[in-house]
């Protein structure tokens, strides 16, 4: 179990990531069983001159909602939870769920409803409608989420806080070789000894480093997120250019939360091919999440890109050596790539969706400049 001692650590971490500073307004979001962090984090942020608030919810009262609630209610924003968010600087969510098979019990369309009534919340917190606010999503380990992704809990323990426990100095050596390769590439080719073969288009797109601290850099341009553990370089591709094939072994589905696995997608013009994609483990829930949030954004964006490519992300963490279906560590798997779908307006992209959902490859990936030829990582190995 996680000691008192890192507890503190990786609430020391969380308040340094997410740069909050003094008169802040913080909003801290957890489930019950991660409460003794969130309290950690609040009398942080209370030591920085920061006035959180905190919010903490049971994986049973999530339950009643989803069972009891009628759909009509649930796709209504709240509107003095949007008021929260909009007076809010900062944006803290610690793991919601101590046991992630809750949400697979969740009926599809109150889960759509919800996903509809959050879009205010999402347009607030990612600058859709204005700077955006500085956000960080933590991950945490429970002997229930061992359980679902099919682990010992000492392996998740290690991917989540041994992950969050890597000095920012060390992924910012991984993550800033990468980057400069980066910079003036125009096209890249991307394959993997299982099946992966694409192209895409990164020129004149803003190299984003998630060292797992949002810096005065990071606010500037508008990359005011922050996932933990950290450890990714990620781009926001060109959208509408790119073609070819991604084989991911292990992915969560965005809106029921079921293991997906063994899926294999296939896109044309930056777009997806729905008919042509596929996967071995809950592959019509995976097509029919798609579809559905396709119906929010036609609702709600002048431009559907439910399906458009989205961002290309590198992993780097060293702490994290294996992909178990928890999307949070594995798009930071070592050797890997990952591609997501939807919206990328605070990567420094063009689309709006309320869906981002990440495929990560292998962990041998190979990453080709193709315009100069240059291999800038081999078989799962930075060159």
């Amino acid at each position: 179990m996680v000691t008192k001692d890192e507890i503190a650590k990786c609430a020391e971490a969380i308040v340094n990531g997410t740069s909050i500073k003094k008169g802040e307004a913080v909003i801290i979001r957890g489930g019950v069983h991660v409460q003794e962090l969130l309290e950690e984090i609040g009398i942080l942020c209370y030591k920085r001159g920061a006035h959180p608030l905190i919010i903490s919810l049971s994986d049973e009262y999530s339950s009643r909602v989803y069972e009891e609630v009628p759909t009509e209610i649930l796709e209504v924003t709240p509107k003095h939870y949007l008021a929260a968010v909009k007076e809010a600087d900062a944006y803290i969510v610690v793991e919601p769920f101590k046991d992630p098979r809750v949400q697979t019990r969740f009926p599809r369309e109150k889960v759509a409803a919800k996903t509809k009534a959050n879009v205010p919340i999402r347009k607030l917190l990612h600058g859709e409608e204005g700077p955006g606010k500085k956000w960080t999503y933590a991950g945490w380990p429970t002997h229930e989420a061992a359980e679902f992704y099919g682990v010992e809990y000492e392996v998740l323990e290690k991917l989540i806080i041994g992950g969050i426990a890597v000095p920012t100095s060390i992924l910012k050596g991984y993550i800033s070789r990468l980057a400069e390769k980066l910079r003036e590439a125009d096209i890249l080719h991307v394959t993997d000894e299982k099946g992966t073969d694409f192209i895409c288009k990164i020129k004149g797109r803003r190299i984003n480093e998630d060292d797992g601290v949002i810096d005065e850099y990071d606010i500037k341009v508008g990359d005011t997120g922050n996932n933990l553990p950290a450890g990714e370089v990620f781009i926001a591709p060109h959208e509408t250019f790119g073609e070819g094939i991604l084989f991911c072994p292990v992915t969560i589905d965005r809106l029921t939360n079921k293991i997906i696995r063994d899926a294999t997608l296939k896109f044309k013009d930056g777009r997806l091919i729905l008919n042509e994609c596929s996967a071995r483990v809950n592959g019509e829930e995976m097509i029919d999440s798609f579809r559905r949030c396709i119906e929010i954004d036609r609702a709600n964006e002048r431009e559907v890109r439910t399906t458009n490519i989205a961002e290309l992300g590198i992993g780097c963490n060293p702490a994290i050596d294996r992909a178990i279906g928890y999307i949070l560590t594995d798009e930071k798997l070592g050797g890997s790539v990952h591609l997501a779908f939807g919206s990328n307006l605070s990567y420094g992209g063009t689309s709006k969706s309320c869906m981002h959902w990440d495929f990560v490859t292998d962990s041998s990936a190979t990453i080709e400049i193709a315009d100069t030829g240059e291999v800038i990582m081999k078989k799962g190995k930075i060159q």
